[in-house]
């Protein structure tokens, strides 16, 4: 029993003071196989009968103290070791956390927006159309039949004899005459984008974006057109913008304009991006040729209207001082993040 008794006492004693390190050996020392409280059992074969079960009983009780006093010790370590795991990793969240990289719009589809912002609010309608499209539709139906001399101007991609990789959005437009001819008047703005062969430069791409823009009605006018589109630059690059009408050619207008616009860089003065003229061309217009109107069924004697195209390309390289085309397809993520907005 002093035995017994002095072992608890050891056992407990060093428990209290170990650490998770030695806890561990205490464990080994006192309840293994081996072990001091499993060697006490080596005194059972000098004891009697009678006092046998009584001497085992009381090293169960010690080997289930010492335990209970080991699995204690090593909850309380344990609890320790994670508060000390929590002060090391605790996160302060009054600090600035990390700022994620977000993208951001291409400036092409900056450009395309504002575009459809402008004309939405003027009461037009945003059309699409295929880009492998039919020759009926890109050429003929544009009042450029086979063999006519303004499809030298655009070299086109063919993909069979007679569907190709449309060279203009006019190509919507006449769906859109053929599709709403018995639902007059017609507004309409077409943007997408359109493939020509052609060698890539600085100013040239074989392909590129246009925004084409279409109205029929009844007594539809130049001023109608000259004021959609001095609205349109107006609202793309200055308020004090101003344009005029150069006399130009397009199969499916007659009359027909090139227009320029007043430099918003200098404001008509002159300078580098004007080359000194203080204009800027910008897109191509005019009114719509009666040929394009009876092929889509409607009576160019009744009614009329104006359509213009320009190069989104051409707008956000203006707006926005791009020098080099080839800027706005090369996915420079640097270049790119110029225009987050």
């Amino acid at each position: 029993m002093l035995d017994l008794e002095l072992l608890k006492n050891e056992a407990l004693k060093a428990i209290s003071e170990a650490d998770s390190r030695t806890l561990e050996e205490l464990r080994i020392e006192y309840l293994s196989k081996k072990g001091k409280i499993q060697g006490l059992m080596a005194q059972m074969r000098e004891l009697s009968a009678e006092e046998k079960p009584k001497f085992g009983q009381m090293v169960n009780d010690l080997k289930n103290a010492v335990s209970a006093a080991i699995d204690e010790k090593k909850e309380k370590l344990d609890k320790e070791l994670l508060n000390e795991r929590l002060k090391a990793e605790k996160i302060d969240i009054t600090l600035d956390g990390y700022v994620p990289k977000t993208g951001t719009m291409h400036p092409l589809t900056l450009v395309q927006k504002e575009l459809e912002d402008v004309f939405i609010g003027m009461g037009y309608n945003v059309a699409e159309g295929p880009e492998v499209e039919t020759d009926l539709y890109n050429f003929t139906r544009a009042n450029t039949p086979e063999g006519h001399p303004a499809r030298d101007m655009q070299d086109t991609f063919y993909v069979d004899p007679t569907h190709l990789l449309r060279s203009q959005t006019t190509a919507i437009q006449m769906r859109v005459l053929e599709k709403e001819a018995g639902n007059l008047p017609i507004k309409v703005i077409c943007p997408g984008k359109v493939y020509r062969r052609d060698d890539d430069d600085a100013t040239h791409s074989h392909q590129f974006m246009q925004c084409e823009g279409l109205v029929i009605g009844e007594s539809i006018t130049v001023a109608d057109l000259k004021g959609t589109l001095e609205l349109m630059i107006r609202e793309l690059f200055s308020k004090e913008a101003h344009i005029r009408f150069r006399p130009s050619y397009f199969p499916f207008t007659e009359p027909s304009f090139e227009v320029d616009m007043t430099c918003h860089i200098c404001g008509g003065k002159g300078c580098p991006t004007c080359k000194g003229t203080g204009w800027i061309e910008i897109l191509g217009s005019g009114m719509v040729h009666p040929n394009v109107l009876e092929m889509a069924g409607i009576d160019s004697k009744k009614y009329t209207g104006f359509a213009f195209g320009a190069g989104i390309e051409r707008i956000a390289m203006l707006k926005y001082g791009i020098t080099d085309i080839r800027d706005l397809y090369t996915n420079d993520i640097r270049f790119l993040e110029g225009f987050k907005r």
